[in-house]
Formats: C-alpha cells, structure tokens, sequence
C-alpha cells in the first residue's frame, strides 16, 4: 500500500506502479508512471479493473502482486462516496483542506513562540512558514469556493450531505479536490454528474492542473480534451494492456488497426485449422480404406503402403496440432433489437406538463415511431423529472399525457435501481445484444461492477421491446466502444427516441436531432 505526505512534492512528485495483478480484474503485469504534467486515461470495458486500478493507485485497496509508490500528496475521488447523517458540506471541505488548515494553525503557533523568543523557535517558525506556501494555504479556501462555483455545486458548507441529491454530493466532493491543490488528481468517472458548464470547468483545470491526473472516464470529449497517454484495459490479442501515446485519437486510430489485424488473424487461423481438420479426415479415411485394398493385391504390397498411410496421419495431426488457433476470440459488438413501430400513430403526447420546481415548463410535446429529441439544460432544470412524467413513473402537478394503447415505454434512469435484493438468474433478453456474458448470470447483482449493472439495465430494457426509449445519460458508466454502438444504433432504430444528456460528444453526434431546452426554476 503506498504511503503518501501530508506535504505536496510538487515538481518532485512521482506516482510509479510496477508489475500490478489484480486477480479478481484479470489484470496482470501492469506497470504505469504518472509525472507532474502528465494526464493519463484509463478506458476499458464494464468489469474490466478501471475502478480496481485506481484504488490499488491509491492506497485503498492492496493489489495481489506488484507495488506503488507514492512520493507527493493524492486527491481520490471514487465513484462511491461515504459519509455519516451529521456530515455537512464544509465537514467535506475541512477533511479536503486539513492540510491546509494543519499548516496555518502551525505557523500561528511559531509566531506566537517565536514572538516569546522560545528555543528553537526560529526553526520551527521557518518550517511552518514552508508548509504554509508549499501548499499555498492561504488560498485553500477560495479556490474550492472558486470551484464550487464553477461546478454548479452548493456553496453552503451548513448543509447536510443527506438533503443533497448523489449528483450534488459528487460535485462538493469534486470541488473540494479541485480547491486542495494535490500533486496528483485520481478521479473515477468525474463528469457523470456535471451539465455544460461543470464540464467546461472541469476540464480548464485539468488541462491546466500542474500536477498528474489519472483518469477513469467513458467521456470520450474529456479524453480528447486532457489525456495525453490512454492505458487500454480492454482484451487484446496477447492478453496484456496496451498503452497509446498521441492522446484519445491516437488510442482511437490504434485501436481500430489492432482490433482488425486481430480478428483477420483469428479468422486466418480458424480457416486454416479447418483446412487441416479436413486434411486429417482424408488421410484417415485413406488410412482405412487402405487397408482394405481391391481384391486380388498381394500382401507385400499391402504391407508396404500401410506405413505410408499411416504417416501422413500422423503428419496431419502434428500439422494440426502446429497450427491451433492461437489467437482468443475477438470481443462481442453490440447489437441493436428490432424494436417495433407503429406508422401513423401518436404514441405520446405531453400537453403543458409541470411538476413545481422540478419541471417549471411548461412542456408540450409529441412522439411518433421515429422521433428524436435530445433534452438539455443545466442541472436542476428537470431534464430527469421529464422523462420521469413521460414514462408514467411520476404524474405531473399540471397538464396531461396521453398515451396510445398497447404502447410500451422503457426509461433507462440515470441511476441503478438498489442492487442489494436483485439477483441475475437468468438473462434478460437475448445475450447476443452483446451487453451480458455468460459469467455475469446467477451473480448477485451487487457483485456487479456499476458498468456491468448499467449493461444490465440497458438490457433488460431492450429485451421488453419498447416503442419508445427515454435515456437519461445513458453514456454513464458505459464504455467508449459501447457508447459508439449505442450511438449508431439510436441513429437507425424505428423506436421514437428522447434522450437527455450532458455529454459533448454525444450531443454532437446527435446534432441533427431536434433539441428541447430547458430552463431551471428561479
């Protein structure tokens, strides 16, 4: 487990990872530098170890081969995040900034020796003196203002944790990193909870951070906007990460080359095991029938082809033996159900629909097999409470939605249900949707990683064959190469489509879709 200073390093910070294994993540042999300057991305898979490498990086959780080491101080924002009733935002505050706080009540207490003329004051005074500017202490508590501020976080460090919704939580915890100034950033998934403007934020300090920044995101515009090395959990064809330098389009171009030579290789192979297999057959059945040569042979020439036969047999097998396939099967690709349509008919209609402060509105719209509409607005403006109204989970305080008979819906919330009392016993649709394997069923739905568990939504969403889908950030917690399928697959699907998101990417992939704004409560 590393062990880290109270103290930053600064231009001497070093975060070194060497020969990691994490059994349970399949992870083996992983060696990573992380620098002051340098911003690493950590992409993969649902389930692949992207949360698991991150704690062994931090200290949390010990991995099963392999060491860290850690010279500098390390902000940790993980996707789960603890607190007791009583904890407030400022108790958030004062853990982020004890450091800072430790440091100044230090030199208060030199100066008030020193101004006594104590022994060895001077000494101690020059330390915490030190202390104090090393970590800029002085301006802790600005800078997470600042950075409360800019994420749309809450400002009042008298409010309860428990009043807070998780988005809110995150974005205190967020700002709170943001403001102590550590040498390295470790943030799983940061941006799942931010709209527009945290997004901008995040990423201006980022960019700007002068420390390292590891980081554990699905957001592909983030990617391309900060990290300069990706670390690729995902399977490759030797079983190993692979790490790509020129930032997330170089991880891009790099990826596609090498997820195609893998699978004409693996293709190649299967091919010419097949070719032997039937080789191997031939000579066998060349092998009996030779035995049983046309009436009349002597038995001198009997005797001599049966070594013959029985070599080329054996020639064959060793041949196929030489030419097994080597190469693991490549990973499964997503697949979009048929969902059905119903031409000419108004699926759905929301007429003026508001729910108080939740949905201000009011909102009129209607659906039809085919549409697409994307929701945006800033947190808060009730992008979530919509979708809510729509799917009939949530009746709304004014107007009125209509829905045509026999029409199903399917939400996919933005949050997971409880998993505690879920369990996976069988499938739910089809696993060919490539959303589930096989070792995922029967497993206690908590032992899923969140990934897997918003697989698991998406899948079970599907397998009920809506006429109109509602996505409530549905990139959350989904990795890049699904998002991309997903994204085509919304594209072309008969289904009406609605969809609200912060994420930049997929708006911009999406751009030709109407677009309904909204706008919070004042």
């Amino acid at each position: 487990m590393p062990v880290t200073s109270t103290l930053p390093a600064r231009a001497r910070a070093q975060l070194v990872a060497t020969g990691i294994r994490a059994d349970r993540a399949r992870m083996s042999d992983l060696d990573l530098t992380v620098s002051p300057g340098s911003r690493w991305g950590i992409i993969g898979e649902n389930g692949r170890g992207k949360t698991t490498l991150l704690r062994i990086l931090g200290g949390s959780l010990p991995p099963d081969a392999g060491s860290v080491q850690v010279v500098g101080t390390l902000g940790i924002a993980d996707q789960e995040l603890w607190y007791e009733p009583e904890h407030t935002v400022g108790t958030l505050v004062d853990v982020a900034l004890a450091s800072a706080r430790a440091a100044l009540f230090a030199l208060d207490e030199s100066t008030r020796a020193l101004a006594d003329g104590r022994p060895g004051a001077a000494e101690t005074y020059a330390r915490a003196l030190d202390a104090a500017e090393l970590l800029d202490a002085w301006d802790a508590d600005r800078r997470v203002d600042l950075a409360l501020t800019g994420l749309s976080a809450v400002t009042d460090r008298d409010r309860r944790l428990a009043t807070l919704s998780v988005g809110q939580r995150y974005r205190v915890r967020l700002a709170c990193l943001l403001g102590a100034a550590h040498d390295f950033l470790l943030l799983d998934e940061p941006t799942n909870h931010l709209d527009a403007a945290g997004l901008d934020f995040l990423t201006a300090n980022l960019r700007s951070h002068p420390g390292g920044v590891v980081l554990v995101s699905h957001d592909r515009a983030l990617l391309g906007d900060v990290a300069t090395t990706i670390l690729d959990l995902d399977p490759t064809v030797d079983g190993r990460p692979a790490v790509h330098g020129g930032g997330f389009a170089g991880y891009r171009a790099a990826r596609a080359a090498a997820l195609a030579r893998w699978e004409q290789l693996h293709e190649q192979q299967v091919l010419e095991a097949t070719r032997l297999a039937g080789a191997l057959t031939g000579a066998q059945d060349r092998l009996v029938t030779g035995w049983r040569p046309d009436k009349g042979t002597g038995r001198h020439k009997r005797a001599t082809r049966a070594p013959g036969l029985v070599r080329s047999v054996h020639r064959r097998q060793d041949e196929l033996r030489d030419h097994a396939v080597t190469a693991p099967v490549p990973p499964e690709r997503f697949t979009m159900p048929e969902l059905p349509a119903r031409p000419g008919v108004t699926l759905l209609a929301a007429d003026r629909i508001r729910v108080g402060e939740r949905l201000p509105g009011p909102v009129s719209l209607m659906l039809e097999s085919g549409s697409r509409l994307v929701v945006t607005g800033a947190n808060g403006a009730g992008k979530s409470t919509l979708l809510a109204v729509l799917a009939g989970r949530l009746t709304p305080g004014s107007g009125v939605v209509r829905v045509a008979d026999f029409v199903r819906i399917g939400l996919l919330a933005q949050e997971s249900a409880d998993p505690a009392a879920r369990r996976m016993d069988r499938a739910p649709g089809n696993l060919a949707f490539g959303l589930l394997s096989a070792a995922d069923l029967g497993r206690p739905v908590g032992e899923l990683s969140t990934g897997r568990r918003r697989r698991l939504d998406l899948a079970a969403l599907l397998a009920a064959e809506p006429h109109i889908l509602l996505l409530d950030e549905p990139t959350n917690h989904l990795s890049i190469t699904l998002v991309d399928e997903l994204t085509d697959a919304l594209l072309h699907t008969p289904a009406a489509v609605v969809v609200a998101t912060h994420d930049r990417q997929l708006r911009n992939d999406l751009a030709a879709w109407p677009e309904l704004p909204l706008q919070p409560s004042v």
